[in-house]
């Protein structure tokens, strides 16, 4: 993975766990002194303008909405130390976690 601040900003990736670790050299000592409650009422509001946003057609708005709420997420995620890529490995990382098929064959009145 290309490091963020060494690459195009047009082909830049980043992995979860990249992104993770971004946030966290950015923001961390804010966060944690805001704490998971006051960092969840920001991802909480950054899900109300996403949803504000999928109503509009804005194309630009709606991804900055979307890239929002992941930086929101991995930023509580840092918070309450919890290692975002390893939870989704252990949840998704075989399949759906109610069939066990790489594609979901849960009946549509369940979860997922």
């Amino acid at each position: 993975m290309i490091p963020v601040s060494q690459s195009d900003p047009e082909k830049r990736e980043l992995s979860i766990s990249d992104l993770q670790s971004h946030i966290r050299e950015m923001y961390f000592e804010k966060d944690a002194a805001r704490g998971v409650d006051g960092t969840f009422m920001w991802l909480m509001e950054e899900m109300g303008e996403l949803a504000s946003a999928l109503r509009g057609n804005d194309k630009e708005n709606l991804a900055e909405e979307f890239a929002d709420v992941i930086a929101w997420l991995a930023t509580i995620a840092n918070v309450a130390n919890v290692d975002l890529n390893a939870a989704l490995v252990a949840k998704y990382g075989s399949g759906c976690p109610g069939c066990s098929r790489l594609v979901c064959e849960c009946p549509d009145s369940e979860k997922p």
